[in-house]
């Protein structure tokens, strides 16, 4: 299915200028320059330990860069920020591995932070998750714990909990490379359905047929720099980089 169309709208929701980040003496992000218009589909790619998960994890700060300017929806992420809660109430995160509380039914897992972070009622929340619920296709799971759902259900409700809090950005990091072949169209197929609502999305994923299908842009990154940047059609049939070609080589072949 091919949902990546039409013209995209001319707000910029965030934008990366110049941003480094070190580990140590190990720089895992090199001038990294980077805008996302609303509504647009972006996905990351590239080998093992080029930066991309660190790309999308500074842009609500759960990772720290030293230099450069980051602003989401209007607010600067300085080295120094103080606003983060902010930005945090406005970017969902959805991780490769789920961050479900246990102990908490899926029900109660997505009314947490709408009540906890936005002061919402107990039955707004619940109305609001159980929505959400149904969103992604799983209303029947609202009363079971995480450790009764398969792997792709869990997925399912981290990025429905994600939606609870009524999100303008949605980040994606890897969130199908922890699930058996047989889950990963489940939580795809979500994805999808989110991109078809118009959701602005950046998503760090080897699955190029999501890429294909659901980008407006694909970016290549390697060693802690954005190599290559194009739409999915001009990125797939024509790269430009010699590194883009070779990576690209490796993971079709698989």
């Amino acid at each position: 299915m091919t949902v990546a169309s039409g013209p995209m709208s001319a707000d910029v929701v965030i934008r990366m200028e110049g941003v480094q980040k070190w580990y140590d003496h190990f720089q895992v992000l090199k001038d990294i320059d980077l805008e996302v218009h609303r509504g647009e589909r972006i996905v990351i790619c590239g080998p093992s330990g080029s930066g991309k998960s660190t790309l999308i994890r500074c842009i609500n700060q759960l990772e720290r860069h030293q230099k450069g300017r980051i602003t989401v929806n209007g607010v600067e992420l300085g080295p120094h920020h103080r606003q983060l809660d902010t930005v945090r109430r406005e970017v969902g995160m959805v991780f490769q591995s789920f961050n479900l509380f246990p102990h908490l039914t899926v029900l109660e897992n997505c009314m947490l932070a709408p009540m906890k972070v936005r002061g919402t009622t107990k039955a707004d929340a619940k109305a609001t998750a159980l929505r959400y619920l149904e969103r992604v296709r799983i209303p029947e799971q609202a009363d079971k714990y995480p450790g009764q759902l398969s792997g792709g259900q869990q997925q399912r409700v981290a990025i429905a909990r994600s939606l609870c809090m009524n999100p303008k950005v949605m980040l994606f990091d890897e969130p199908t490379s922890a699930l058996d072949p047989e889950m990963v169209k489940e939580v795809l197929d979500t994805m999808i359905g989110l991109a078809e609502d118009g959701m602005t999305m950046l998503c760090v994923t080897h699955e190029m047929g999501f890429a294909k299908s659901v980008a407006h842009r694909v970016i290549f990154m390697d060693r802690g720099e954005i190599v290559e940047q194009n739409t999915p059609e001009a990125f797939f049939s024509a790269p430009k980089s010699e590194r883009t070609r070779s990576f690209l080589g490796q993971i079709l072949a698989h």
